[in-house]
């Protein structure tokens, strides 16, 4: 019974006409080739291509074989490659997430999964306040300190560990607080919420400590929280993943290093709003996100803050 992998490679070869080249397309090395292709003459029990050192030709039973059969195999192909279009992933995929998102990882990613699944569209809606996730058609959500409810699969990224920093122009201004209670003293910058608390819950070496600050500039973005730090505006409980750069950089200090507001269970995370199983196009999106963010986390170099 004929292989049609072997008379693929048949017609591979004489369309490259070259055993090597034919090797090289086809990702195999020439000495296998040319043993399927022997293989292939003793079932037809025929030479179907003359070779020498210089040329290679097709025998008359070959060129029969040829025009026969290469363009059967040419429609068989295409109907595997349209297959393998209708299987691949596919359709819009909105997602929910932090506005500093593409601070952390940068747009190119995106030029790279399209290229990797051009069938699938992606729809953004950038807050770093709580979205209702049901209510806004969200399929996957990526936060950040904000609490999700039981009814959602959640995976972990990385730990939450928010630090208190500010710029050197606003030290020079004014001195560093020594102590907790100084911190109400200052200038505060926060994540405006609905419920506009005017506190912070940090954990230090005495353990849970509550301090109520003055909030003299609130704003829901925590991309643009982190420009207002840098620029001098005051202090700022920052996510640490997002302004490591900018302390390596020596644009943001931290203040009260000993204070920060950690809970694992406020981390980065992805969350998913549909039930097993997770529709392809979520799936692959989620499993190259966790890849970008992992990438990102290991290398800090890449992030950008204040730019």
């Amino acid at each position: 019974m004929l292989d049609l992998n072997d008379l693929a490679m048949f017609v591979q070869v004489v369309r490259a006409s070259s055993f090597s080249e034919a090797a090289r397309r086809l990702g195999m090395p020439a000495n296998t080739l040319s043993r399927r292709i022997d293989q292939l003459e003793g079932q037809f029990g025929t030479r179907l291509l003359h070779r020498s050192t210089r040329k290679l030709s097709l025998s008359a039973e070959g060129q029969v074989l040829f025009e026969r059969y290469a363009p059967a195999l040419d429609r068989i192909f295409e109907i595997g490659r349209l297959h393998a279009d209708e299987q691949a992933p596919s359709g819009s995929v909105r997602v929910a997430s932090m506005a500093g998102l593409f601070e952390l990882i940068g747009m190119e990613w995106l030029v790279e999964f399209y290229a990797r699944y051009p069938r699938i569209s992606l729809d953004f809606v950038l807050d770093d306040t709580p979205t209702d996730l049901i209510s806004e058609r969200i399929d996957l959500a990526v936060r950040m300190g904000i609490e999700t409810g039981s009814g959602f699969k959640t995976r972990r990224l990385a730990s939450n560990a928010m630090i208190l920093a500010a710029s050197p122009v606003y030290l020079e201004r004014r001195p560093a607080p020594r102590t907790l209670r100084e911190l109400a003293g200052h200038d505060c910058l926060t994540i405006s919420t609905r419920q506009r608390r005017g506190t912070w819950r940090l954990q230090g070496p005495r353990g849970s400590q509550e301090i109520s600050i003055d909030s003299r500039f609130a704003v829901n973005d925590m991309r643009v929280l982190a420009q207002a730090c840098v620029a001098g505006l005051g202090i700022a409980l920052l996510p640490q993943l997002m302004v490591d750069p900018a302390l390596t950089q020596g644009k943001l200090v931290r203040v009260l290093p000993s204070y920060r507001r950690a809970s694992s269970s406020l981390g980065l995370q992805l969350v998913y709003t549909s039930r097993p199983p997770v529709p392809p196009a979520v799936a692959v999106f989620a499993e190259f996100l966790v890849a970008k963010l992992d990438e990102t986390m290991t290398d800090p170099s890449s992030h950008h803050v204040g730019r």
